[in-house]
């Protein structure tokens, strides 16, 4: 077994390992407010903790059936299993936030020695209020999940030929195609990106979900589109959970040329930079290459695109290259998950300038990863026009 396929399998079980820690977790904490809202029996409560527990574990039955074949059941226990993980992440935060509005009110009652105990909502209101939410939220995230938007940006660069006029990119991030992500919402994207006539396909990472297995035909609805700068990718970090080298494969089935810490200048026009994912970093053999000296090793009076998946930026790197195109956060997906992305990329969407003339586009992301939900995070393809400014030949 190659040592990539095992440091996968390991990657794989450790986050497995802290996902259930987390999500297992959530449900003890709805267990425990079903209980003290409804009381109910022990018949009930043994019932309701084998249903939580089923739904815990769902994740690893859909991987169990995936493998052993049974692929229409495993699709329908992912469905099931992963609109539930919306569901309850979002009781589980409109629950959390009537707790901390509880504690607020019992602080301010300590502080001005008054009694707000009129303001408070009784255990089974707050369950019924947070039940709702989270189905009202999840419906209306469902649809929205399926609403693929276009975001425009337009950079204006003497770095562009006065011949060439303008360059279309168009970036997809985060499609996860899998079990639940398949050829309908593909054949979807692709018309968007064929309404866009791209002269440079770009796909910043995760191409690619966990789940890989039986993709038969979704390769080469990619491969049709052949525009004509070519079609360029970079690893995420689902490419490592879903076997690194199986899903170079696919992406490459796809017609897409990865860059794996690599650069090329595109029909001689702009030059395109790869960096590897992170997660790829511990797999024996693999040496990580600075990105600074990667990005001096294309002609510096070209447009350079700098293709990254986690919307980190270097600062060694600022002021050689010009657009930095990353995916990874999702927008947090499900709000208020957003909230928790921000504390480790304070650019979580859009555009970003930074010094030295360099800038980041940070996608929303095309598809879904887990629960086929979005909540104020729709999908997006993302066309860049790169326009000559006027200046320069």
């Amino acid at each position: 077994m190659k040592l990539a396929t095992i440091y996968s399998g390991v990657m794989m079980s450790l986050f497995f390992l802290a996902f259930f820690l987390i999500y297992g977790g959530a449900h003890l904490y709805v267990f425990s407010k079903v209980k003290a809202a409804l009381s109910p029996g022990i018949p009930a409560s043994l019932f309701l903790a084998l249903f939580l527990f089923l739904m815990v574990v769902t994740p690893v039955q859909v991987r169990v059936l995936e493998n052993r074949g049974l692929e229409t059941f495993a699709r329908f226990m992912a469905y099931t299993g992963y609109l539930w993980m919306g569901f309850i992440f979002l009781f589980f935060t409109a629950s959390l936030a009537i707790d901390i509005y509880h504690g607020l009110l019992r602080l301010a009652g300590f502080i001005f020695h008054w009694n707000y105990s009129a303001l408070f909502c009784d255990k089974r209101t707050a369950l019924i209020l947070s039940v709702a939410w989270a189905a009202a939220a999840g419906v209306y995230g469902y649809f929205e999940a399926r609403d693929i938007r276009i975001e425009r940006v337009v950079i204006n660069t003497p770095k562009i030929s006065r011949a060439a006029g303008k360059i279309t990119i168009v970036q997809i991030s985060d499609v996860h195609l899998g079990l639940i992500v398949r050829g309908e919402r593909l054949k979807r994207i692709i018309a968007e990106i064929r309404r866009a006539s791209p002269h440079l396909l770009i796909s910043t990472g995760d191409l690619v979900d966990g789940q890989i297995n039986r993709m038969t035909g979704l390769a080469e609805l990619l491969q049709d589109i052949r525009p004509e700068l070519g079609k360029f990718a970079v690893t995420g970090n689902h490419e490592v959970y879903a076997g690194l080298d199986q899903a170079i494969g696919f992406t490459e089935r796809a017609g897409f040329r990865v860059l794996r810490n690599e650069g090329i200048t595109a029909g001689g026009l702009i030059n395109v930079v790869g960096i590897d994912d992170p997660a790829i970093g511990k797999i024996a053999g693999f040496r990580p290459v600075p990105e600074k000296s990667l990005l001096l090793k294309v002609p510096p009076d070209r447009f350079t695109l700098l293709l990254k998946h986690r919307p980190s930026v270097d600062p060694e790197s600022l002021g050689h290259f010009d657009l930095q195109l990353s995916g990874h956060v999702h927008k947090g997906q499900i709000f208020p998950f957003n909230l928790l992305t921000f504390v480790f990329y304070p650019v979580r969407t859009g555009f970003a300038q930074y010094p030295r003339n360099s800038s980041l586009y940070v996608s929303r992301g095309t598809g879904t990863w887990g629960p086929p939900i979005r909540l104020m995070s729709p999908p997006e393809v993302t066309v860049i026009e790169l326009i000559h400014s006027g200046k320069g030949k």
